[in-house]
């Protein structure tokens, strides 16, 4: 009886380390989980393939360079070729921790451009943590490269 404990307290103790173990990995993603293409697309070819009505369901993958500090719920990401793409979260439906500046991320969802009105542009600099000053120069819109993610991998 007694080795069949210690054979029970040590099987339990390992599961419980190799489950929390696998919960660690996926702690990376937000929103829907996703299998990362092989071929993660480049930005260079998707701008060739936009037009302004046009919306592309594809994966980005760059570096975070800004957070929503109020909650998450936007973030941008420096592209190759120094492009950026400012992203959303499918139907507000989650959002990323705001300390992910600096951080590789894969972004799974649809990429499109959109104008952003001079409004918008001011409540994201606001979020953003901009100075007032800052805000104040913002005074047209703007043609911007969007994507809504409805699934994110950050790498840690």
């Amino acid at each position: 009886m007694r080795y069949f404990n210690i054979f029970t307290a040590t099987f339990l103790m390992l599961f419980c380390t190799v489950t929390h173990a696998q919960e660690d990995k996926d702690d990376n993603f937000y929103g829907a989980k996703f299998k990362v293409s092989q071929e993660v697309e480049s930005i260079k070819s998707i701008s060739n393939q936009l037009n302004s009505q046009d919306t592309i369901q594809t994966q980005l993958t760059g570096k975070i360079k800004e957070v929503c500090q109020v909650k998450g719920c936007w973030m941008k990401v420096a592209l190759e070729n120094n492009e950026e793409v400012f992203v959303r979260f499918k139907d507000y439906g989650f959002f990323v921790p705001t300390d992910s500046s600096d951080k590789e991320v894969i972004l799974n969802g649809v990429v499109f451009t959109s104008e952003i009105s001079v409004e918008d542009q001011k409540h994201y600099a606001e979020d953003g943590g901009a100075t007032a000053a800052e805000i104040a120069k913002i005074s047209k819109p703007k043609k911007q490269l969007r994507f809504e993610a409805d699934g994110v991998l950050i790498h840690n």
